[in-house]
């Protein structure tokens, strides 16, 4: 019997519903993220609850754990930075689940040898292939999500 797919809703990009999605994308229980933290006692779905409502933000060392148990990428569920440029890539990811279709259009700066406008349009381009990809169906919004959820940037040198 097949299974269908039923894509997970963000509901505003703060990183509690972001951990939400990716739970929810993965069809885990906030019970066995807990129990795969470790945490136990009567209250073990509290903490992770607390997360996803943004009533707490997890600490990086316990991000990188639930980035684990849930197999996506740290950044993805990463608190963002808005000092970092490289974090901006993964707001724009996040952004089209708000947003469907949206697009991006750096072509018109030219000339640029500022690294992070460099790092942007090479993103943009690896994305706009992804997204053919997925409207002309040769891979599913399933895989697309995956694809999503566990991009790593590659940055030459220091970020």
């Amino acid at each position: 019997m097949r299974v269908l797919y039923t894509k997970p809703v963000l509901k505003d990009l703060s990183q509690g519903s972001r951990i939400a999605f990716a739970r929810q994308f993965r069809r885990v229980s906030q019970d066995y993220v807990s129990d795969n933290l470790g945490l136990t006692g009567e209250c073990k779905r509290r903490t992770m609850t607390r997360y996803e409502k943004g009533e707490r933000n997890p600490k990086d060392d316990r991000t990188l754990e639930i980035s684990k148990i849930l197999n996506v990428n740290f950044n993805s569920i990463k608190k963002y930075d808005f000092n970092n440029p490289i974090d901006l890539i993964y707001i724009f990811l996040w952004l089209e689940e708000l947003i469907p279709n949206y697009q991006i259009d750096l072509s018109i700066i030219q000339n640029v040898k500022n690294k992070d406008v460099l790092t942007y349009k090479d993103f943009i381009d690896e994305w706009n292939v992804m997204r053919k990809k997925r409207k002309y169906r040769e891979i599913s919004y399933e895989e697309y999500l995956e694809w999503k959820l566990n991009f790593e940037l590659e940055v030459d040198g220091n970020e």
